[in-house]
């Protein structure tokens, strides 16, 4: 589809989103997503999972801005197959010229990335929105490359992210397809019990056989992939990622699931020069 979110092509910096759970209420989705477009953020994500909808959260996001791209990440498949994504796109009424559907294999073993790889191919084919593909290593990047708008990267260290851009961008170019889009996730927390809250989320996905691989791939921690401390502190962990990725997505692990917890999250790490007061 030629309408890709041409406002977010620019390859001369690196934006900057703000990402939440799925399951976060609605109401703070929709101010919280207010003050990521008023601050200068490139995206607003919503996280989707068992216990939240990251397409409904995103529809509370979509009514409450106007100009901020909307991106979840990722939907499983083989819970939420491409068809019944579609259908909920359209349902939903989302802004597809702002939209970013972002797949992954979930809980899927045997023909995970074929099944990656034909869901991307039918979104593609039946939605204006950019497609990406949620990717850890490098198998699911050259699907990304060569089927899809680009990848959404996770817990990874800012040394290996060149790793992954160049083989999605290789692979993409052998495809003959255009330059794609490539978003990386980073968790990041602000000092005191945020922190703990990192920490934690980290030593769960390292007890997960396919991100311990990944995380061993890498030569580093889970907790290595994160940024936390004070406001300068996330600047420079955040700064520290190269420009190799379009965006870096901070997903926000916050104090606690309050409005407030938030809201000073996406101010400390509002893009430089952006910090609302």
């Amino acid at each position: 589809m030629a309408h890709r979110l041409a406002a977010m092509n620019d390859k001369t910096m690196t934006a900057r989103g703000f990402g939440v759970a799925g399951a976060l209420d609605h109401q703070i989705v929709a101010t919280l997503s207010v003050h990521a477009e008023a601050a200068g953020y490139s995206t607003f994500w919503a996280n989707d999972t068992p216990g939240g909808d990251g397409l409904a959260g995103l529809a509370a996001a979509a009514k409450a801005t106007t100009a901020i791209g909307l991106g979840v990440g990722v939907i499983p498949i083989d819970r939420v197959p491409a068809a019944q994504i579609i259908v909920r796109v359209e349902e939903l009424q989302l802004p597809q010229d702002r939209l970013v559907i972002g797949i992954g294999s979930g809980g899927l073993t045997k023909g995970a990335r074929a099944a990656v790889e034909q869901a991307a191919i039918e979104l593609d084919k039946h939605l204006s929105a950019r497609v990406v593909v949620g990717a850890l290593g490098p198998r699911m990047c050259e699907i990304g490359g060569r089927s899809s708008d680009g990848v959404l990267l996770n817990w990874l260290t800012p040394d290996y992210l060149p790793t992954l851009s160049g083989l999605v961008q290789e692979t993409a170019a052998a495809a003959n397809r255009p330059l794609p889009w490539i978003s990386a996730y980073v968790r990041v927390a602000l000092t005191g019990s945020a922190v703990e809250r990192l920490n934690a989320e980290a030593g769960r996905y390292a007890s997960f056989p396919q991100y311990a691989a990944h995380f061993e791939r890498m030569g580093a921690r889970a907790i290595d992939t994160c940024v936390s401390g004070s406001a300068d502190d996330i600047e420079l962990g955040l700064a520290a990622f190269p420009a190799d990725a379009d965006e870096i997505v901070v997903r926000a692990i916050a104090a606690d699931e309050s409005l407030g917890a938030y809201q000073d999250l996406l101010r400390a790490a509002a893009p430089k020069g952006n910090q609302p007061t």
